[in-house]
Order: structure tokens, then sequence, then C-alpha cells
């Protein structure tokens, strides 16, 4: 049985009833109102509810709502990654019953620490060994111009340069993630993805030798928020001072053509990255945390 279809369950809290069902095209409103409530927090889900506004089918997952008679109180979205949005003990305790009802599908579970992690405490012991956890992912915005110089070389990346992007992006999944995305025959599937990002004018890089030498993209939008992803300078010139001006010029790309407010979240350990963006002005105004499976 797949979430859609599930009937709702519920649990008491307090003198009231909740339960959870799945979001229909009537709820999208209430919905976009409640995850509004932090929209740099939640603009991931925030991105799809604005896509399934004009069709349903574009919501790329499931979306459960955590209800009372007063309304709709809690979000999860449930697609390649797990996203709980506003929730509280009550909503988690009745999303977990659903996601283990349902079986794990999905790669991540990844946003607000204090949700995702308050989520994975109830689902551990049923799903087993994550492949890992970040307990601790900053998140990062800049709503003013970027601080610094620019590097005139990045650009967008065009179609006929997807040959040249596509071995930087698999390099920085390997290393992001920790596994590459080819494996399993994923080949195909990434490189779709990969040429996707650019047909959407979201893939901004410095080209030179026919190399990729940094590249970064953006991984989703709303009309207020974009979020960088992919932020990625080749192994042999780190360090040397490129990836500050060529991230602020993405930047001014971004802000011009996307969302005023360009945010990204980095892990806490990774001290280079997170001076870089300190210089170009990013602070931080949340924290996340991802599981992989």
């Amino acid at each position: 049985m797949t979430i859609s279809q599930q009937r709702p369950s519920g649990l008491r809290s307090g003198n009231h009833v909740g339960w959870v069902s799945p979001v229909r095209e009537s709820h999208l409103p209430q919905a976009w109102e409640l995850a509004q409530r932090d929209a740099v927090v939640n603009a991931f889900v925030l991105s799809r509810i604005d896509a399934a506004r004009k069709d349903m089918w574009r919501l790329g997952g499931a979306l459960l709502g955590y209800f009372t008679e007063a309304g709709l109180h809690s979000l999860l979205y449930v697609g390649a990654n797990i996203v709980p949005v506003q929730t509280n003990d009550v909503s988690r305790t009745l999303f977990a019953q659903e996601l283990i009802r349902s079986g794990r599908r999905s790669s991540s579970m990844l946003g607000n620490r204090h949700e995702v992690l308050g989520l994975w405490s109830q689902l551990e012991k049923i799903w087993g060994l994550p492949r890992e956890v970040r307990d601790s992912q900053p998140l990062l915005a800049l709503q003013s111009r970027a601080t610094g110089p620019r590097d005139a070389r990045v650009a967008h990346v065009t179609e006929d340069q997807l040959s040249l992007l596509f071995p930087a992006s698999v390099h920085m999944f390997t290393e992001e993630v920790g596994v590459s995305p080819l494996l399993h025959g994923g080949e195909d599937q990434y490189r779709r993805r990969v040429a996707e990002v650019i047909a959407e004018r979201k893939a901004f890089a410095v080209i030179e030798d026919s190399r990729a030498i940094f590249k970064a993209e953006v991984g989703f939008a709303t009309r207020e928020v974009a979020q960088l992803q992919g932020v990625w300078v080749i192994p042999e010139l780190r360090g040397q001072g490129l990836a500050a001006p060529a991230l602020a010029s993405v930047v001014d790309f971004v802000q011009e053509e996307i969302a005023p407010n360009v945010t990204l979240y980095v892990n806490d350990f990774n001290r280079a990255a997170r001076n870089v963006y300190a210089r170009i002005g990013f602070d931080q105004v949340g924290e996340f945390a991802t599981v992989l499976f």
C-alpha cells in the first residue's frame, strides 16, 4: 500500500484528536501558508507545493498532512528526500508510523535539525543503521549583494557543455554523498538530471581547457528563495582563492534572474567552505540535519 492510499490514522494531543492523511489539491493553500511561516527553512517544500498548484502531478512525491479539526498543523514531504515541515512531537509520531507502514523508499531525510533528528529517533530501530547522519549543517542565507571581488569567467553552462560539466558533477556528488551516482546503472539518469539543470539555466561554471574547474547550481527555487547546491572546485586548484569570487558571481546571477534570497547549507566540519561563504557575506539563519540511507 502506498502512502497516498493509506487511511488516516489518529492520535490524541491534549483535548484534540489529530490524524495524518494525504494533502489534496484543495489543501494546497493551507500547506503553502503553513510552510511560509519559515520560507527559508521550508523553501524546498514550498517549491514543490508551488509546482503542485500548477499541476498536482508535478509535486514529485507524496505530501502528508497532520490535521486536527482546526486545520492543517504539520507537513511531511516524501519523495527522493523526506522533509518535515512545522512538526511537533505528536505529528512526528504519526508521520513515523506512516513511514514505517509504507516502508523506506527515499534516499535521505533532511531539513530542520530538531525535526529531522526527532523523526529519525522514531524510525532508526525499525529502518536500521543509516549510511550516515550529518547532525549539524548550518543553513546560510544572503539577501544583500555578495561582498568581495567577482570572477568574470563564471557563466551559465550551455547545453553543448554537458560533457564538460558532467565529470565535475559526478566528482562533486561522490565527494559529498560518499557514493557515486553512476552505481547500479545510474549514469543515464544522472546525466539526464545534469542536462535538465543546464536546460533550466540553473547551472553555472568556470570552464577552462575543456574542463569545469568550478561549478555550482540552483537546486530549487521559489519566488523568494533560491538554494545553491553542488558548489565545487577542482581538487588541484583548491586553496588558491578561486571559490569566493566565483561563488559571488553565481550569487549575482541568481539574485538578478531567480530570487533575491540565496541560501545553502554546509556540513559544520567543512571549515574551508564555511570560510568561503562567510567571506562573501552568508550568515547562518538555521541548522539542518541530514540522514543518508
